[in-house]
């Protein structure tokens, strides 16, 4: 090779004529530089300028009919996310193909898509309403029928929770149970019932703000009881505070039921020691 200048690639307009002459033979980039030893990538590019690849070098580009298919899905009028969901290729993707298209109409009005929308909502809290049900119908299916020391172990569980116990600071050696749960206040009854305590032994009263029904709270909760309202005694009635804002208004607002047990310092005793023989047991190791 003659050259009129040192240095390697000096004959630029020789080394052009071969690669060109190449290049017209069909021969890539590679094979080129392999040929005429150039290791210089720019100077490559160059002894090829305007010389198109041969084809058997292009690369099918699949992007291309992903383009030609986005363009068509978003001309019917389909969202960037639904383009996506039937493309499965990114939304920044999306955005370049078809960002000269017009934006497509809203199928539904803001009133409609609102509509829509509550409605599924309804549905989901339909849905997850009948999963509560059906998982605490289940729940309570699987008790079956308490044995007296089921019945006995929960009601001593249930009084050390919501009963009256005794302080070093103030003996009080006495059942005395508080509570606003219907539910509640009838295991406590069965509870004593087990226990022996007769109807007699029991006193009745109703704690509840002055403001509510006073009468038809103890009227219900002498029903539920089984006693005659005139039992109960005086009501104790709680002062509303102006500054504070009661949530408890509604009409299914019955106070507290106070039951007291008169007598019963060793039931009181026995519950207590009962209540410590469950944690023992629950925690051996302690």
């Amino acid at each position: 090779m003659t050259s009129t200048t040192p240095g390697k690639y000096a004959d630029f307009e020789g080394l052009r004529r071969q690669a060109v002459a190449l290049r017209r033979e069909g021969l890539s980039l590679r094979q080129i530089r392999d040929r005429l030893h150039v290791d210089n990538n720019d100077l490559l590019h160059r002894l090829v300028k305007g010389e198109p690849p041969p084809e058997w070098t292009k690369r099918p580009n699949a992007r291309d009919d992903l383009r030609a298919r986005a363009r068509e899905l978003r001309a019917q009028g389909m969202t960037y996310d639904q383009i996506q969901v039937e493309l499965g290729c990114s939304k920044s993707s999306i955005s370049l193909w078809v960002r000269d298209l017009p934006k497509p109409r809203p199928r539904y009005s803001e009133e409609e898509r609102r509509a829509l929308m509550n409605e599924g909502l309804a549905r989901l809290r339909a849905s997850q309403e009948e999963e509560r049900r059906r998982i605490k119908a289940a729940a309570r299916d699987e008790i079956g029928e308490l044995s007296d020391r089921e019945l006995f172990l929960v009601g001593v569980g249930l009084y050390w929770a919501e009963g009256a116990k005794d302080k070093t600071y103030r003996r009080s050696e006495m059942l005395q149970f508080v509570n606003s749960d219907p539910n509640m206040v009838k295991v406590y009854l069965d509870w004593l019932g087990l226990l022996g305590v007769p109807r007699e032994r029991m006193r009745f009263r109703v704690s509840i703000h002055e403001s509510a029904d006073v009468a038809g709270a103890e009227r219900f909760w002498a029903g539920l009881a089984g006693v005659d309202p005139s039992a109960f005694q005086r009501a104790t009635l709680k002062r509303h505070n102006p500054r504070t804002s009661r949530k408890n208004t509604a009409e299914a607002y019955q106070g507290c039921l106070v039951i007291y047990v008169t007598k019963s310092a060793d039931l009181y005793r026995r519950v207590e020691g009962a209540w410590y023989g469950i944690v023992l047991s629950a925690n051996p190791a302690t």
